[in-house]
């Protein structure tokens, strides 16, 4: 199976709205999640949890990129957005996205893996992750991954991508 070009908009954290009502009280409990390994939005569709996790991003600044696209080693968390969708319940396809997100902080973080991914035999995924977790251990600083729309995934290869 051929793959296709990765989306780019994908992921691009969303901008926030002008008509914007600020939500202070949840923004300071996203912030406090910067010290969780985990913290998981969730509401009913349309009560604003994107717009609520994209206003805490760009208030945090986290996702600006320095000069060389890297964060300064003193700057606060890099966040990296991918807006999933129904297709990413392949686990192929699913860990292409999330090697592209965090590309874009750290561009030559998991550069070969990305072409292993999308080759004709890739590895099986506890491979690819196993290489993109160590080489995620050899950052100076911390990375978010917002995945937004993460009820859309039902494939059990991609749930078990996420807790290896």
């Amino acid at each position: 199976m051929e793959q296709l070009p990765l989306l780019q908009t994908k992921l691009f954290i969303p901008p926030v709205r002008g008509n914007l009502v600020t939500r202070p009280r949840l923004i300071e409990r996203l912030n406090a999640g910067l010290h969780r390994q985990l913290t998981l939005i969730s509401a009913p569709a349309g009560f604003g949890k994107t717009t609520l996790v994209s206003e805490w991003a760009h208030s945090v600044g986290a996702h600006s990129v320095g000069a060389h696209g890297h964060a300064p080693l003193d700057a606060p968390p890099q966040i990296v957005w991918l807006s999933l969708d129904e297709g990413d319940n392949d686990p192929s396809r699913f860990l292409s996205y999330i090697i592209a997100a965090l590309h874009r902080p750290e561009p030559e973080l998991a550069s070969g893996l990305l072409t292993t991914l999308q080759s004709h035999q890739p590895p099986p995924p506890t491979a690819i992750l196993s290489a993109l977790i160590n080489e995620l251990t050899t950052l100076p600083g911390s990375i978010i991954l917002v995945l937004d729309d993460y009820h859309l995934i039902e494939a059990q290869d991609v749930h078990d991508a996420l807790t290896f």
